[in-house]
C-alpha cells in the first residue's frame, strides 16, 4: 500500500530579480556542462545546470558564495559578483585496477526494504537526503551491487533524477563519490518503482558500508507550474515544484544524513521534528539488490 501526502513548500517561487544567472564551461574545451549542481553556501537554495550549461539561482547578493560541483570535475566556490561565466577543471584521478570475474547471477538478494510499507511523498526543495546501507559478513556471497531500486512520484513523463553513491568517511558521513560518470535516470509519470543496472560499474559491497542518494535535478524540462487561486482575494499565482518526488518510508533512526548549502549535515531526530514524540524519521524509499 503506498500512501501518497504531497507536501509543497515554495522553494522555487523566487522573484525573478532576486536572481543569478550565468553559465558553466569546461576549463579545457570550452564546451557546457550539463547537471552540474550550484547552492548557495551554507543556505538551502540550490539548482542545477540545464544541458547548454546554463543556470538561474535564487539569490542576487553579490557578496554570498556559490558552490559548483560535478562528477569528474573539481568543486569550485565563487562569489556570486563573479559567478557569470563559471570554468569548472576536470578532475585528474586513477582509475583502480578492476578484477572482471565470470559473474554468473545465480544468487539475488534486495538489502534495505523497511518494515513500514506506507510510502509518503516530499518536496523537501534542493536538499539530498542519504540511504545508508550497513555492511553485513551474510553479504559475503551476494557481493556484488546489481541494481538500486527507487519509488517516485512524478506528475509528467520522462521527469530525469541522478544517482550517487557515496562510501563513508573517517567521520561516518557520506565521503567519495563511488561512480565514475553522472548516471541520469528517467522515470516514468505517476506512481513508480524503477530499477537502476548497475552491473556495469562492478560496485563490490563496501565492509564499511554504502550510501545512496538520488539528486533532485532543478531543470526547465522537471518544472511543473500550477496555477493557484486565492478566492477571498481573487488573484492568482504560480507554484513552481521539480518532478519527480521521491516517496519516503519512516523509520526508527536517531539521525539523517542530508545534503544542502554544499555541505552534508547529520540532521537529528529531534532537529527534523522538534515538536514530535516519534521515534522515526524519513528516509528515501529505496532498496539495492546484491547478487554473486
Amino acid at each position: 500500500m503506498i500512501k501518497k501526502l504531497a507536501i509543497f513548500f515554495l522553494f522555487f517561487a523566487v522573484n525573478a530579480m532576486a536572481q543569478t544567472k550565468g553559465v558553466v564551461k569546461d576549463s579545457l574545451t570550452g564546451n557546457p556542462i550539463a547537471y552540474v549542481s550550484i547552492w548557495v553556501e551554507n543556505e538551502n537554495i540550490g539548482t542545477t545546470s540545464e544541458e547548454n550549461g546554463e543556470y538561474h539561482i535564487g539569490t542576487n547578493d553579490k557578496n554570498k558564495n556559490l558552490i559548483f560541483s560535478a562528477l569528474g570535475y573539481q568543486k569550485k566556490i565563487s562569489k556570486v559578483s563573479e559567478s557569470q561565466i563559471v570554468l569548472l577543471s576536470p578532475s585528474s584521478f586513477e582509475l583502480d585496477e578492476v578484477t572482471i570475474n565470470n559473474k554468473k547471477e545465480k544468487k539475488q538478494q534486495e538489502i534495505g526494504k523497511t518494515k513500514n510499507t506506507v510510502a509518503e511523498a516530499f518536496d523537501n526543495g534542493p536538499r539530498m537526503d542519504a540511504k545508508f546501507f550497513p555492511y553485513y559478513p551474510e553479504y559475503k556471497k551476494t557481493r556484488w551491487i546489481q541494481k538500486a531500486i527507487i519509488m517516485t512520484d512524478s506528475k509528467i513523463d520522462d521527469a530525469t533524477i541522478k544517482l550517487h553513491l557515496y562510501d563513508v568517511d573517517e567521520n561516518g558521513f557520506p565521503g567519495n563519490e563511488l561512480l565514475t560518470k553522472d548516471y541520469i535516470v528517467t522515470l516514468k509519470k505517476g506512481i513508480t518503482k524503477s530499477e537502476v543496472d548497475l552491473s556495469d560499474f562492478n560496485l563490490e559491497m563496501p565492509k564499511t558500508g554504502i550510501f545512496v542518494v538520488f539528486e533532485k535535478l532543478l531543470i526547465k524540462k522537471n518544472k511543473v507550474e500550477k496555477t493557484i487561486t486565492n478566492f477571498n482575494t481573487n488573484t492568482t499565482k504560480i507554484q513552481i515544484t521539480y518532478a519527480p518526488l521521491v516517496l519516503y518510508n519512516a523509520v526508527e533512526r536517531d539521525f539523517l544524513f542530508s545534503f544542502s548549502g554544499g555541505r552534508w549535515l547529520k540532521r537529528t531526530r529531534e532537529e527534523i521534528n522538534p515538536f514530535s514524540g516519534s521515534k522515526t524519521v524519513y528516509e528515501p524509499s529505496v532498496t539495492l539488490i546484491l547478487t554473486n
